[in-house]
């Protein structure tokens, strides 16, 4: 007898549950420690950067809060919704319109998913979502926790062997920072300083944070700005230069005029001279 995914036994094969006619899936509910994954991905521009980083939208889902469903007619109940998901060669259209990952759909689970840790949800995020996320085929499972006291470590990572996870090995640093390679999205990840980095393994440098990207603002507007001032010499210069030139031109009009008049002057004294 085949069963559901759910566990609902059925004599006749998998019984999709009666919600088709649902065009998207709701909003997972919101729990109360939603500011802490609002500020470490969010706010702190860890979302932001990455989707500079990968640069391709049409392709790249990246997104938090929605659910990941194995099909389109998949019950609510029991799915997750992680705070990051990214999936590569994907549609983020079909995402959007669903308001939902569906596998089904996108021929493929996310390739990276990561949990912040929360007083309401942290015992769940280490005991149940591993083998969620495994089931589902999701090949890396990341935690992150500010302080460590809710995963009982501040970074954590899980590659998928076969249909079971695996840890990442977690190296630790100076003053007490941690780094895990994410093989699914080419970086390393860090905890540093209870912020979570992203850095490229090629150039040992983070891919982008507020202080990096305030650097460049401030780069680009010293640029600008001697962009201009090298305009405005250039603009003085033409100025100066064609100042010069009329002042050079009225002078030889005003010799010209002399010598004109002084001309005139000997001819009409030689003219007296001869009458």
């Amino acid at each position: 007898m085949n069963t559901t995914p759910h566990g609902n036994a059925t004599p006749h094969g998998p019984v999709e549950p009666d919600i088709g006619h649902l065009k998207s899936f709701p909003d997972p509910p919101r729990n109360p420690d939603e500011w802490t994954w609002f500020r470490v991905l969010a706010l702190s521009g860890v979302s932001y950067f990455l989707s500079w980083h990968f640069g391709t939208p049409e392709t790249t889902v990246m997104n938090g809060k929605v659910y990941i469903a194995p099909h389109s007619l998949s019950e609510i109940k029991g799915l997750r919704a992680p705070d990051m998901l990214i999936a590569f060669n994907a549609d983020p259209d079909a995402c959007a319109r669903r308001n939902a990952y569906v596998i089904s759909e996108q021929g493929k689970p996310p390739d990276f998913v990561l949990e912040v840790a929360s007083l309401s949800t942290g015992r769940i995020d280490v005991r149940d979502k591993p083998a969620d996320y495994a089931a589902l085929g999701i090949p890396e499972y990341w935690r992150f926790d500010e302080t460590g006291e809710s995963y009982g470590a501040r970074l954590a990572g899980d590659r998928l062997v076969g249909d079971r996870y695996e840890p990442i090995a977690i190296a630790k640093l100076p003053k007490g920072n941690l780094e895990g390679y994410s093989k699914a999205l080419g970086l390393k990840l860090r905890w540093e300083k209870g912020q979570l980095k992203c850095y490229d393994p090629t150039t040992t440098k983070p891919i982008m944070d507020l202080p990096e990207m305030q650097r460049i603002a401030e780069k680009e507007r010293q640029g600008r700005l001697e962009e201009q001032k090298a305009r405005m010499e250039a603009e003085r210069r033409v100025e100066e230069a064609e100042r010069r030139e009329e002042t050079e031109r009225q002078a030889r009009l005003n010799a010209e005029c002399i010598a004109a008049e002084r001309i005139r002057e000997l001819e009409a004294k030689l003219h007296r001279h001869a009458s």
